[in-house]
């Protein structure tokens, strides 16, 4: 059975699905044709239900969930593992035109912008682009602060910028669960036999990379190359823990509880 399978090049994701999608581990009767992009374009992708496997953010899982069903491995989720607001210059304190600023998020649908919005609702001037563009629309005065994520939370103050608040720990203070930030899903028409058989073979890719751990293989190299050695396994380390093997009752608990904040919002 082909399927399609969409994620990221991020070192966490590569990392990942490394031993899925190079044949080191054995997929049965699956082929998989493999699509690596930003997360904006995937959830995109999302809910125009164009993949059939596909790592998306949770907002867009929560707007597509009539075409597909979350995995329970896979996931990025934890604590201390939210985006972070940055802004060009110090701010000790917000001052009071705040909710005025311009801000730079990576995409509409992803749960950076949903936890922007919950900690600053009233926040007006907000503009979506790639996530890794933000550091430079920053630095040069074109925005006032941005939404990072990814390896960018590793780097952004060596590049001269100041976090402003750790959107995460806002999340972790407030609600008490942890931060569940990309989901791997499945289209619900591929029945729950099938789902059942990728959700064992993403655990046996990961299970994989990590008894090769801390090497770091040409597919995630290749795919991370403006970074870092040292970054790369920043990121693997922050973002793959135990809830990416499985979610668990912790995980969808938290899944829960941020799909009662969207439906919020």
């Amino acid at each position: 059975m082909k399927l399609t399978l969409g994620f990221s090049p991020c070192p966490n994701d590569t990392f990942i699905f490394d031993a899925l999608v190079s044949g080191t581990i054995s997929t049965g009767k699956y082929v998989f044709d493999v699509v690596l992009e930003d997360v904006q374009t995937l959830n995109k992708w999302a809910l125009e239900g164009k993949l059939d496997i596909t790592k998306l953010s949770f907002p867009a899982l929560f707007r597509s969930s009539n075409e597909y069903q979350l995995l329970n491995s896979g996931a990025a989720l934890g604590r201390g593992v939210g985006p972070l607001l940055v802004s060009a210059k110090p701010l000790p304190e917000l001052p009071q035109n705040f909710n005025e600023l311009s801000v730079a998020l990576p995409g509409e649908h992803t749960t950076a912008h949903l936890l922007f919005n919950f900690a600053f609702p009233d926040a007006k001037k907000k503009t979506h682009m790639l996530f890794s563009a933000i550091e430079k629309m920053v630095l040069s005065g074109e925005h006032d602060l941005g939404v990072l994520i990814h390896e960018n939370r590793f780097t952004y103050a060596e590049r001269g910028l100041h976090l402003v608040a750790d959107l995460g720990t806002v999340w972790e203070q407030r609600m008490q669960v942890p931060i569940p930030l990309g989901a791997i899903a499945i289209r619900k028409g591929l029945g729950d036999d099938v789902a059942n058989d990728i959700n064992r073979l993403i655990s046996e890719s990961l299970a994989y990379a990590w008894k090769k751990y801390p090497d770091l293989s040409p597919f995630i190299t290749g795919h991370a190359q403006e970074m870092s050695e040292e970054v790369m396994r920043k990121h693997i380390n922050l973002y793959v823990n135990e809830f990416t093997t499985d979610l668990g009752t912790t995980g969808h608990a938290a899944v829960e509880t941020l799909q009662r904040e969207f439906n919020s919002l």
